[in-house]
């Protein structure tokens, strides 16, 4: 009669210590959980001398609380590149769980050519940290650009991470950036309209106002006899000045709507320029014009002239340069054009564009008529070193279009 008693007492103590261990389990996996989620600061652990309280490393919670809510990924790293913590917002930005993320390797998130960049700077990394951006691929394909700045930790811990990461979105600012290059293209296209009408009107309306002013003078100046000699010397003066004046209109009109470009292309016209500004200020202006392939867009060609323009316009205002040389050349599928002086240069300050000076707005006038057309803007100077420009342009019109 005992006997089955005993077994169904053994049976349910057998069942409530299998209920007991499932709860066990599954409070060790909540709390494994919370662990790797961020959400526990310390744990208590009973043994044999009573409760212990461990700190996890790296947990402090005000630290925690702050990484927590900021609005850019957070990251600490391994040596190996394992990702030992994650906040809440890179795991959004790569559209996986924490849980997923953090345990894992930082590259899998990266392309094979992103992760080749990365890798050498998490390998070196300075005191000071470094920068790069990255295309940030998440778990649905979707890529994000993204800043990532990089930084050694003061303490490594018992996990054993050496390396801080902050990572932030640039979907916005590129998407500012194009907004403001749109519109700088909009300002860009609107100023060379208004030029043209400008030209269309002193080369129409004004210069011969002027000169049929220049007629009548020089009637006067014939008309009057001998005997006034004072007067007459004074009409004289004002014919030679009113040429002057329609001369220095027509060179106004002409700098302003270069027609020579449209007819005759763009080697002729960067001579014309260069002779030009040569005869005016007597700068020496040496021009090598090669002979193209292909002809360049209209937008090209007038970018690279009105490049010429304003390298000569700095030339004379700051350069005090004795030469000048203009060399047009092609590389490949693109357009060379380097202009170089021999003048007094400049330091970095105008080339970083932290000054805002007249110079400053001429660089960034240049360097935004190259990025309009698709090429790219070089420029090197430093004190009486002169100053070295390069641009290069896409040589096929697709190409040009396209940019």
């Amino acid at each position: 009669m005992n006997e089955p008693r005993t077994r169904r007492f053994s049976n349910r103590r057998l069942s409530l210590e299998v209920a007991d261990l499932q709860v066990r389990l599954t409070e060790a996996n909540d709390a494994l959980r919370a662990i790797r989620r961020g959400e526990v600061d310390a744990v208590v652990v009973t043994g044999k001398k009573g409760p212990q309280v461990f700190t996890l490393t790296g947990a402090e919670h005000v630290y925690r609380v702050l990484i927590e809510s900021m609005n850019e990924g957070a990251l600490t790293l391994t040596p190996g590149e394992m990702i030992f913590y994650s906040n809440r917002c890179f795991a959004k930005m790569v559209g996986s769980r924490l849980e997923k993320v953090i345990g894992g390797s930082l590259g899998r998130f990266l392309s094979d050519e992103d992760r080749a960049r990365l890798s050498p700077l998490l390998k070196r990394t300075s005191k000071s940290g470094s920068k790069i951006q990255v295309l940030l691929i998440a778990a649905n394909g979707l890529k994000t650009p993204v800043q990532v700045s990089i930084r050694p930790l003061a303490g490594t811990g018992s996990g054993g991470a050496t390396i801080g990461m902050v990572v932030t979105d640039l979907t916005e600012a590129r998407r500012a950036e194009e907004m403001l290059r749109a519109l700088t293209q909009r300002v860009v296209q609107v100023q060379e309209d208004e030029r043209g009408r400008v030209a269309f009107e002193l080369h129409d309306n004004i210069t011969q106002l002027i000169c049929a002013v220049l007629f009548r003078s020089q009637a006067l100046a014939d008309s009057l006899p001998p005997r006034q000699r004072s007067s007459k010397k004074k009409a004289i003066a004002l014919r030679e000045m009113l040429g002057r004046t329609a001369e220095e209109v027509e060179r106004i009109s002409h700098n302003l709507g270069p027609h020579v470009l449209d007819h005759l292309g763009l080697g002729t016209a960067l001579v014309e320029a260069g002779t030009e500004f040569q005869e005016r200020t007597g700068v020496r202006v040496k021009l090598a014009c090669m002979q193209l392939a292909v002809r360049l867009p209209a937008s090209a060609e007038l970018a690279l002239y009105r490049i010429l323009q304003e390298a000569l316009r700095n030339v004379q205002k700051h350069a005090s340069a004795r030469n000048v040389m203009v060399r047009l050349s092609q590389k490949g599928a693109f357009v060379r054009f380097v202009i170089n002086d021999d003048g007094v240069g400049f330091g970095s300050d105008n080339l970083s564009g932290r000054r805002t000076g007249n110079r400053g707005l001429g660089l960034l006038s240049m360097s935004e008529r190259a990025s309009y057309v698709g090429g790219t803007f070089k420029i090197k100077s430093s004190h009486r070193a002169g100053t070295h420009i390069e641009v290069l342009v896409p040589a096929e019109p697709a190409a040009a279009a396209a940019g």
